[in-house]
């Protein structure tokens, strides 16, 4: 898992939100897929209202300008932007997200490899709501600050846990990364990661830091599949 912080500004947090707030919404049950409908009890904004499609292409080229989630992701497809709502009692069952996905509107599909989850408001203004996903050394909670950001593998069995005050938003998608193995892909992003910490220090040769460059594109071009 990765978390990213600060990928929405305040302003531009408020400005989703207030956007969301005039904004019709439906159930959420009705965009699962398999057994994850028997689990799912949350609110999710209508993607066809031209509101919510500004929102997700909005967030779409945030994503496409910030390093560290291009970094972790090394994405080849995202799938639109989608906004959910969980009020008191709603919640989210452990459920894995399907692993092929159809992109609204087209007759494209995308692998999911790695899920993201934005959000919207801040810890504070609401109890429960965290999200849970398994990881081989156990389950880890996640609950960001506003504008905030984490990635975590698809194949994770992952849930929200039910909100028993206020109110919870979030914006969720999925990547089809140009690497697909979890295990690779995790050790592509740690080695870019140490490659910009080395950078930034400044004390480091730059043939060095040249020589970890090319390794690093070249183990990309080994493992990528586009």
């Amino acid at each position: 898992m990765v978390v990213i912080e600060n990928l929405l500004t305040p302003e531009e947090v408020s400005r989703f939100r207030e956007v969301l707030s005039s904004l019709p919404w439906s159930d959420g049950k009705a965009t699962a897929m398999g057994m994850a409908a028997a689990v799912k009890n949350n609110h999710q904004a209508d993607a066809s209202n031209p509101g919510v499609q500004r929102l997700a292409n909005q967030l779409l080229a945030r994503l496409g300008e910030t390093p560290a989630f291009i970094s972790a992701a090394l994405p080849h497809r995202i799938f639109p932007p989608v906004f959910n709502r969980y009020s008191e009692t709603e919640e989210y069952g452990f459920h894995v997200d399907a692993a092929i996905m159809r992109i609204p509107g087209t007759a494209d599909v995308l692998r999911s490899d790695v899920s993201m989850t934005l959000f919207l408001n801040e810890p504070e203004e609401y109890d429960g709501g965290e999200l849970i996903v398994a990881t081989e050394f156990g389950e880890q909670s996640v609950k960001l600050p506003s504008g905030s950001a984490v990635v975590y593998p698809s194949s994770s069995l992952h849930k929200v846990t039910a909100v028993t005050r206020g109110q919870r938003l979030a914006a969720i998608t999925w990547i089809q990364s140009m690497v697909s193995d979890t295990s690779a892909r995790r050790s592509l992003y740690e080695l870019d990661q140490s490659i910009q910490r080395l950078l930034h220090q400044g004390q480091v040769d730059r043939a060095e830091l040249d020589r970890l460059h090319c390794v690093y594109h070249n183990l990309v071009r080994q493992f990528a599949v586009i």
